[in-house]
């Protein structure tokens, strides 16, 4: 973990960047493990050896699976040119060049179809949308796994969703056959203790919980309020201090997609239809 807390209560409180703090009615280690969750930006250079990665990859397997189809890979690159290149590829971020490995994460239909050509037998339904979105879950609750798994070692991460700026050109550089796409990319390292990397805190719970029914009243109202409660965090980091902004910014044009506005276009190109 990459830091404890001096209690539950602080660890949750931390959360919603509130100044009040409630004892959670349990707790474990997992729990601080969840709670302590923050992007890392910042890595030294020891490596994640091969043991390690397997660790991360077999609490990744763990992960629940739809109908048990197992629809994902992972392709862990180290390579320090290949590094550099998907770096480019993912907007230039350079943790990806300075972490010792990046964790691309694919949704992997070439399996089943490549069972499918084997025996003889059509297999229709992998063509559809379904069942890509189930690929593209598989590959994210994969991700998540693994990400729980490093942080419990001490170990930092952030993702990469800009792994698909350019999802073609990462797939010709990880040689992805027809039937497997990039989702997110996965950066794995031992953080760097003067990036003084922080809890972001996140929307008050009653935005997100809904009972029996969604509730669409105050969600302007949690909105507001979580606007103050993360400008003090975002003062703390130097950075832009609006998130409705940043969320208006981030969903109000197809430029600020930075070429993911294409993905569809991208994913019949890899060999999902999308019917």
């Amino acid at each position: 973990m990459t830091g404890i807390v001096s209690s539950p209560a602080r660890a949750v409180a931390r959360r919603y960047g509130a100044a009040e703090s409630v004892e959670p009615a349990a707790w474990n280690p997992v729990l601080e493990v969840l709670h302590e969750h923050r992007s890392v930006r910042r890595y030294r250079p020891d490596p994640v050896p091969d043991a390690v990665l397997r660790v991360l990859v077999s609490a990744a397997q763990s992960a629940p699976t739809s109908s048990n189809l197992q629809a994902w890979s992972v392709v862990a690159v180290r390579n320090t040119r290949r590094k550099a290149r998907l770096a480019e590829l993912a907007g230039d971020q350079d943790h990806i060049r300075q972490a010792p490995v990046l964790l691309v994460w694919t949704a992997d239909l070439a399996r089943a179809r490549g069972l499918a050509a084997e025996r003889g037998v059509p297999l229709d339904g992998a063509d559809y949308l379904e069942s890509s979105y189930v690929a593209f879950l598989d590959a994210a609750l994969a991700a998540q796994n693994a990400v729980v798994a490093a942080e419990s070692l001490g170990l930092g991460t952030v993702y990469i969703g800009a792994i698909r700026n350019n999802p073609a050109e990462v797939a010709a550089e990880l040689a992805l056959p027809p039937g497997v796409f990039p989702v997110v990319g996965l950066v794995v390292g031992t953080p760097d203790p003067t990036e003084d990397a922080r809890v972001k805190p996140r929307l008050p719970q009653e935005a997100v919980l809904h009972h029996e029914t969604y509730d669409a009243a105050g969600q302007t109202e949690y909105a507001t309020r979580y606007e103050t409660r993360l400008a003090h965090f975002y003062a703390d980091q130097n950075l832009p201090h609006s998130w409705i902004d940043r969320v208006l910014t981030r969903l109000g044009s197809t430029a600020a997609l930075k070429g993911r506005h294409r993905l569809r276009e991208h994913l019949a190109a890899q060999g999902f239809p999308l019917r």
